[in-house]
């Protein structure tokens, strides 16, 4: 590392001045048409990042070396910004083979993984678990791509390599070996490049094919099986942030999240639409459900989903009855369902769980990571996780339809309009209330707010503004303090449920680090929310974090992520340059 360090911009210049289309030319008739999500791994100069976003991709960039990576970031945010029409965006990752943990974190699948020149770097005993984790990032169709350097070393910085035994270890993960060849450098005649190309032909993880199983074949007494199924894929879509470790095999998440989140589900269900869970349910004598205490689940009749969002805090009259309400649920769902999911002709469950005693007195009580895993714990397999969270707009839709079947066969029956308006998750309800009247108190006091898309001043006089869900709402239901942006309504209107750009986002990270900033972090109550909310939705966020820049960088991610699982529209770059000529500030 130090060799890269001394040299980075001998490096960068180096490698910058090499045409991507030159240097990939043995596989580039392989790249999909289609472009979607990329990874680069040992990104260095950002060169092949760039030249991918410039074809459409979103790409990570991965790069362990600090001072590279620094001025890779720069090569690829003046490409992006440079570019006159809607590409890719980058965006940086420190990380490095053969871990990856950072990377992982963010439980993404990539249709393209490039692993340039950096093969060499790993030791002999580090490669089958390299090619482990890579394999496990790949997309099921994805194609991975690595080039080993061939030569002398007079510097003694590379181990020993060799295609055979790279195409060994990825037959060991079954992935199908595409292409295989070798060419000369293209400046030094003495060093020559083998290139292997793979391909995963489908999921390989079986996590599709056990969660129909559950979904559609599992034997079922009540909804318990799929309202613990809701449950995750909420929790992996909406607050991956609150995974507490991961290893190869596991993702474990605070056991009271879990049951918190049960609570938001069947709250609607019993106590707002009587719709019978169970056959045994008496709903008018509050009885029929092990976890629904009438001293805890029915006492909350006053509260609804939305309430119980990550960072509120209850008086000492609700909290006692919430915390019980929450440790009744993780008691049943660990005696029920967990117990019971188990995988197809085996009696081994599919999660695993910890249950701790909680008690709370008479005191107030917030709902936050640390609380919640005081609870206990419970621990998903790392691959049906990743499923959770990439397929999670597929996978509620026929849990949903399930959930109606499996009602419509007891002897209770409901008009079929009942069940979409109860399924509704009303945590995220749309309310943009608050956020307006920050803008109207900063206002008053004689601050002026500006539009993070077009920088211009905004008419507050006469409501001419808009507080706009920078994710959309309609795609990703985040009501959190980071992702609303004051905004002038006519942008606000262009933008409607469109993505931001990679590029556009980039473009305007001063203007909503400022928003951020004037609107949330002078005002300490507000500032714990932002950073609690944030920590909970985003990944690649510390415990505790306060660094607003490491939201931001966290918010890129987030964006990538959305893009490739739900292949949302973007307000695309060139925007930019339409919105800049309306710069004239309105006094």
């Amino acid at each position: 590392m130090g060799y890269y360090t001394r040299n980075a911009s001998d490096l960068f210049r180096q490698y910058s001045s090499l045409n991507p289309d030159d240097v990939h030319r043995g596989w580039l008739d392989l790249l999909p048409a289609q472009a979607g999500l990329a990874c680069d791994i040992g990104a260095g100069s950002g060169r092949d990042s760039a030249w991918l976003a410039s074809k459409g991709w979103d790409v990570i960039a991965v790069e362990p070396n600090a001072e590279l990576r620094a001025l890779g970031e720069q090569h690829t945010i003046d490409a992006v910004a440079s570019s006159r029409t809607a590409i890719g965006g980058v965006t940086w990752l420190d990380d490095a083979l053969p871990e990856l943990k950072q990377l992982r974190s963010l439980d993404q699948r990539f249709q393209l993984i490039l692993i340039s020149a950096v093969w060499m770097h790993l030791t002999p005993v580090q490669h089958e678990r390299a090619m482990r984790i890579v394999s496990e990032l790949l997309a099921p169709g994805g194609m991975l791509v690595i080039s080993l350097r061939l030569g002398p070393d007079a510097a003694g910085r590379f181990h020993p390599i060799s295609a055979d035994e790279l195409i060994r270890l990825a037959q060991d993960r079954a992935l199908v070996n595409k292409r295989r060849f070798r060419g000369n450098d293209l400046r030094r005649e003495e060093v020559e490049w083998d290139t292997v190309v793979f391909t995963l032909p489908d999921d390989g993880t079986g996590s599709l094919p056990l969660l129909r199983h559950i979904i559609v074949n599992d034997n079922k007494a009540a909804s318990y099986k799929l309202g613990l199924l809701r449950v995750l894929i909420r929790i992996a879509e909406g607050a991956p942030g609150m995974v507490t470790k991961r290893s190869d095999d596991w993702v474990e998440i605070p056991f009271g999240l879990v049951g918190l989140y049960w609570l938001k589900t069947y709250m609607p269900l019993v106590l707002r639409h009587n719709l019978i869970q169970t056959p045994s349910a008496i709903h008018a004598k509050q009885s029929g459900y092990g976890w629904a205490k009438q001293d805890h689940f029915y006492s909350l009749q006053d509260l609804s989903p939305y309430d119980l969002r990550i960072g509120a805090s209850f008086d000492a009259n609700v909290a006692p009855r919430l915390v019980g309400a929450i440790r009744d649920a993780c008691i049943n769902i660990k005696l029920m369902p967990a117990h019971y999911i188990t995988y197809p002709g085996e009696n081994r469950q599919v999660f695993e769980c910890e249950t701790k005693t909680v008690k709370h007195g008479s005191a107030p009580w917030q709902i936050t990571r640390e609380k919640l895993q005081q609870f206990g714990t419970f621990r998903i397999p790392a691959a049906l996780w990743q499923c959770f969270s990439q397929y999670a707009c597929w996978l509620e839709p026929a849990i949903f339809n399930e959930w109606v079947k499996l009602m419509q066969t007891w002897s209770f029956q409901y008009d079929t309009n009942v069940y979409s308006g109860a399924f509704q998750w009303i945590d995220a309800k749309r309310d943009t209330t608050k956020v307006s009247e920050r803008i109207q108190q900063l206002h008053n006091q004689g601050q002026h707010v500006e539009c993070v898309w077009t920088h211009k001043r905004l008419i507050i006089a006469n409501e001419k503004y808009a507080v706009d869900h920078c994710f959309p709402w309609s795609r990703w239901l985040n009501n959190d303090l980071w992702n609303l942006m004051p905004t002038t309504t006519s942008a606000n209107n262009s933008k409607s449920d469109k993505l931001p750009s990679a590029g556009l986002l980039q473009h305007s990270r001063n203007h909503i680090i400022h928003w951020w900033e004037q609107a949330y972090l002078e005002s300490d109550s507000m500032r714990q929310k932002f950073f609690i909310e944030a920590e909970a939705a985003l990944p690649l966020m510390a415990t505790g974090s306060t660094d607003i820049n490491a939201v931001f960088h966290a918010m890129q991610h987030q964006r990538a992520k959305l893009r490739a699982s739900q292949q949302l529209a973007e307000w695309p770059n060139y925007l930019i340059t339409e919105l800049a000529q309306e710069r004239d500030i309105i006094q």
